[in-house]
């Protein structure tokens, strides 16, 4: 009877001694050796991580946010975040903002899709947000479920420009602010995009944004020192890495996830982002230039415009000027850039007449604070009222790479605008060619 007493004593003592041991290493590091785990939680303080991207996945979704912009234009609504969302995936979301290091309570998101798809599963849409009372905030996020343990993976997106409801009148960065999108490919038509860029700075651009996707070396070399100066500013546009983009307009030709590499949403962008720092926001392409015929710079055009519609969006008519040859014996000499990569503009004096009985697409100078929502033709939710500039007034100078159809001579008007600025012109684009190391 006595050895099971013994044995039984041991037991007791060995188990006592194994509970004593787990206690010492559980409270002795409790950061590295806790037996529970905490739940998964976020920081505290806030935002723990802030978006450096143009592009970022909302988590549990299939939507792409971009960037987030103060918009008081609209009743009870203070923040418009920019993003390309699936159409068949929308989902109710909540905003969330960080206030001055604290997290507030959520405030439902209104959902704004675009009504421009062009037939693709991705459009641009827009999720406009209430900031909560005595919050104030730098940063804001989404969530598709209350929750603040859903916000530790989730990036935070900086809210740009300032408390706003549209009527200041402080004096702007900028007069004239032109947006290219998109670069994608391995476009390198280095000669026409320094033409058109140098063209622009005689007609009294400040600054061109231009969403870059990919392009051509040389191209590349020419844009950064556009950059370094300060008249180009670049924006990454890695949609690629996201979604499989088309390099067409319609989905029923091209397919796709989203119309021409997202342009329509880097047309918003754009707007938001020179909204409180430019006058005037001018959409087209790098192949485009919107030429005044009856003054000799946009300035000077803009305001006679902004006197006869104070709040309008201008319709600028497209004409296309084809490639043909050029009679230098009765034009007289071109400039010469051998080794430029690209083709001049300079040749191009033959003018397709636009076919206006049936539709005819415009490009746009806009005023941002009187938009809301654009596409590519027009403006689709403004304040205000659109206007169509007279053609011997303003229009665009459109030169193509090539064309779809090919009209005889006889059909073509000839129109040497762009050679009105040759002598002004070369100075600044020999310079910059130069810098490059593409002038031979």
């Amino acid at each position: 009877m006595g050895k099971p007493k013994v044995v039984r004593g041991k037991l007791i003592f060995l188990f006592i001694a194994l509970l004593f041991y787990i206690l010492c290493i559980t409270v002795r590091t409790p950061g590295t050796y806790r037996m529970i785990p905490l739940p998964h939680r976020a920081p505290n303080t806030c935002p723990w991580q802030i978006s450096e991207q143009s592009i970022t996945p909302l988590n549990n979704t299939k939507h792409l946010l971009v960037s987030a912009y103060m918009d008081q234009r609209v009743n009870g609504l203070d923040v418009r975040i920019i993003g390309i969302f699936k159409r068949d995936s929308i989902q109710n979301l909540h905003c969330v903002f960080c206030c001055a290091g604290k997290l507030s309570n959520t405030t439902p998101g209104t959902i704004l899709q675009h009504s421009d798809n062009f037939g693709f599963p991705y459009v641009t849409t827009d999720v406009m947000c209430q900031i909560p009372q005595n919050c104030n905030t730098k940063h804001v996020n989404l969530l598709t479920q209350p929750g603040e343990d859903r916000l530790v993976d989730q990036p935070w997106l900086p809210i740009r420009n300032k408390r706003s409801n549209g009527k200041e009148k402080e004096k702007l960065q900028f007069n004239f602010t032109v947006c290219i999108s998109n670069l994608f490919g391995n476009y390198n038509n280095v000669l026409q995009f320094a033409q058109t860029l140098e063209m622009y700075r005689l007609l009294g651009v400040d600054r061109v944004v231009i969403y870059n996707t990919s392009c051509g070396p040389d191209l590349d070399r020419l844009l950064q020192i556009y950059s370094k100066e300060g008249f180009v500013e670049m924006v990454p546009w890695p949609i690629d890495q996201h979604l499989n983009p088309s390099p067409g307009w319609l989905f029923s030709q091209s397919g796709g996830d989203v119309h021409y590499f997202g342009q329509l949403t880097t047309l918003n962008e754009c707007i938001y982002r020179s909204m409180d720092r430019s006058r005037y926001v001018l959409l087209n392409d790098i192949d485009e230039i919107i030429m005044p015929y009856k003054h000799n710079n946009l300035t000077s055009l803009m305001d006679v415009l902004q006197q006869q519609h104070p709040n309008g969006v201008f319709l600028i008519e497209n004409h296309i000027f084809p490639k043909k040859p050029f009679n230098e014996s009765k034009w007289g000499p071109l400039p010469r850039w051998r080794g430029v990569p690209g083709f001049n503009i300079l040749d191009r004096i033959y003018k397709e007449e636009p076919d206006r009985t049936i539709y005819h697409p415009h490009k746009m100078i806009v005023q941002p604070r009187m938009v809301q929502q654009t596409s590519v033709h027009e403006v689709l939710k403004m304040i205000g009222q659109m206007f169509k500039v007279p053609p011997d007034v303003c229009r665009i100078i459109h030169s193509p790479i090539s064309t779809p159809t090919q009209r005889p001579l006889e059909q073509l008007h000839v129109d040497t605008r762009l050679r009105d600025f040759t002598e002004q012109l070369l100075p600044g684009l020999n310079k910059v060619l130069r810098e490059a190391g593409l002038l031979i």
